[in-house]
């Protein structure tokens, strides 16, 4: 017999009745029924009951060991009697009568409990991680993230994929957020960096001719956390050559559709066989099988934002044409003042109460705004209320809120001024509406591609042209967009995935020729020499002969964050940071030794208290 299992505690079942067994895990909860001790032991595999009678040796010690303690024991599998069945547990037809019984470790009294689901702060979690990754949601989250890993890597070589690793170790790059820097001994005053992304690696993979390029890679940005952002994360980097935006959408649905689907639990997910109608910014439309897409100026204009949840029916609309003419006062004004204001609506079915309404314009106060506007019916009117309704008259209303597809029980919001500034805020009130109305549908995965992002942006801290995303990316229109088109016209070959209102990657299109990437760092006042110091290494290799090539690069934690039904990441990560950025189990960051910063040539200098 093995020195400590027969089974796992997940093995057995009622055809193992009888059967002697040798089983060891952790004790997970202890009940005494009346001089009957039964313990519940788990391991990885799940749970499988004991029970030890008063004559069973170790009966007294057993008695005294707290939960958490790691046993061995010997006994025999029997059925449990019809009405302690526990149809719940896959074990729970048998339970295992104990003939003998040794403690493996025995645990001191625990800092928060494993058995059941509440909730601790997070330095209690953080600090005892080791005992946080016992309980069941946190141990099913990291198993899930291995298995979704797994299916990534089969189904990435399916397809053609090969996955090569690049370098941890790199030179620090300008663009995107704070590097990490490592100082060398070797080379006194000179410090690495930890790659925001292998982005320059993988596109020279592709000029070395390795043509499907993917990667589970190891990131690392210094940057400020949120629920969703940790300082160092996973994503599926992925890069093709001798492609078109169109052949990157082909090759990544079915690997995200399959994940989904597979890992979904059921959910239904956006589906990629069925056609659909796309219309560009500039009014061209076309027919696509896959996920839904938009563009840009498409989602920021329905929905406030680059990454919408499309599981919120709620398309907000811009309705200036029905103020312009006066009626309302204060639009009227706002319109008049800069040709670029506008109205937008944001449609509120089934939210025709003066109580919700109110309740909406003080959120909007609370999120620092002067109100929200609103129209709304409620059952017990006649027509439709409120300020701009009284004040914009009964017909020229009902125009507006017919164009809308709202009618008695409805309302609808507004808010005005130069787009570029309220979106953001008009796009929190749609999830508001739609979440406080109960209009999501929550239970499904909802893709979409956002495209067409602009090339470059206004600074209107550096009054100058900027690059808006990806400096990398090809303009659409190569050189010739470059040279003739306003800069702020300009599109990209840009596009994310979305998901239920997260960006689950970016990607582009690359920019694989060097007079180009340097005529559009040009109009971003970047200099050719600087350029060349910074990204001599790809300049150089795309004068060589570069293939057209392109990829994009969906976050790991994010997507298992999605498919275990959690809100934060640090929920499927096994050992995360904090908010601050600390490991609190292993006291990381934490000062070093003087010697270790006198071998790297090192000095701190820490900022001034005031």
């Amino acid at each position: 017999m093995h020195a400590y299992r027969t089974h796992t505690c997940g093995a057995l079942r009622s055809t193992d009745a009888g059967a002697n067994v040798r089983l060891s895990g952790w004790v997970h909860r202890k009940r005494d029924h009346g001089g009957l001790l039964f313990i519940d032991l788990r391991d990885h595999y799940g749970l499988t009951q004991l029970v030890l009678h008063p004559e069973t040796p170790g009966f007294d010690m057993v008695e005294r060991l707290r939960a958490e303690s790691v046993i061995k024991i010997d006994g025999e599998v029997v059925l449990r009697e019809g009405s302690t069945v526990n149809a719940n547990l896959p074990t729970g037809e048998v339970e295992v009568r104990v003939l003998s019984l040794e403690v493996l470790s025995e645990a001191a009294e625990l800092p928060m409990p494993v058995f059941g689901e509440q909730e601790y702060p997070e330095e209690i979690r953080l600090s005892n991680r080791f005992l946080d990754l016992r309980r069941e949601r946190l141990h099913k989250n990291i198993v899930l993230r291995s298995r979704v890993i797994q299916s990534i890597r089969t189904r990435m070589v399916a397809q053609g994929f090969l996955e090569y690793q690049t370098p941890i170790l790199t030179a620090s790059s300008p663009e995107g957020a704070r590097d990490f820097l490592v100082p060398s001994r070797m080379h006194p005053g000179k410090f690495y960096a930890l790659p925001q992304a292998p982005q320059q690696f993988k596109q020279l993979l592709m000029v070395s001719g390795f043509d499907r390029y993917f990667q589970i890679a190891p990131c690392f940005r210094d940057e400020d956390l949120r629920a969703d952002r940790s300082l160092e994360f996973y994503q599926l980097d992925v890069e093709m050559s001798f492609v078109t935006q169109e052949d990157v959408f082909q090759a990544i649905e079915p690997l995200m559709h399959g994940l989904f689907t597979e890992f979904g639990e059921g959910k239904p997910v956006s589906p990629i066989d069925d056609v659909k109608t796309f219309t560009n910014d500039f009014g061209q439309t076309m027919e696509h099988k896959g996920f839904e897409r938009l563009t840009f100026a498409q989602s920021m204009k329905w929905y406030g934002s680059d990454k919408p949840d499309l599981r919120n029916p709620i398309k907000m609309q811009d309705v200036s044409d029905h103020f312009r003419d006066g009626g309302f006062g204060l639009f009227a004004k706002i319109l008049g003042a800069d040709e670029k204001n506008a109205v937008w609506a944001i449609p509120a079915p089934t939210g025709g109460s003066r109580a919700f309404c109110d309740r909406m314009n003080s959120w909007a106060q609370g999120e620092g705004q002067p109100g929200l506007g609103y129209i709304f019916w409620s059952d017990d009117q006649q027509s439709w209320g409120g300020p701009i309704a009284k004040n914009l008259g009964q017909e020229p209303t009902q125009a507006l809120m017919t164009s809308l597809g709202l009618g008695q029980g409805d309302a609808a919001f507004f808010t005005a001024g130069d787009p570029a500034v309220f979106a953001k805020f008009a796009g929190l009130a749609r999830t508001r509406v739609g979440t406080e109305l109960k209009l999501v549908d929550e239970d499904q995965f909802k893709f979409c591609w956002i495209v067409d992002f602009p090339m470059f942006e206004w600074s209107e801290e550096e009054k100058k042209v900027d690059f808006s995303h990806n400096p990398f990316s090809m303009p659409q229109g190569g050189m010739e967009a470059l040279e003739t088109q306003d800069p702020l016209t300009i599109r990209a070959y840009q596009y994310d995935i979305v998901c239920n209102g997260y960006e689950l990657c970016s990607g582009a299109i690359r920019n694989h020729k060097a007079e180009i990437m340097l005529k559009a760092f040009e109009i971003a006042g970047y200099d050719a020499s600087v350029v060349e110091e910074q990204f001599g290494g790809m300049l150089n290799a795309f004068r060589y002969g570069a293939p057209p090539h392109g990829g994009l690069a969906p976050g790991i934690d994010r997507i298992v964050m999605l498919l275990a039904g959690e809100q934060a990441i640090r929920e499927v990560i096994a050992f995360p940071l904090n908010q601050q950025g600390q490991d609190l189990m292993m006291n990381a960051p934490a000062e070093v030794e003087e010697r270790q910063l006198k071998e790297l040539s090192i000095r701190t200098q820490l900022p001034i208290k005031v």
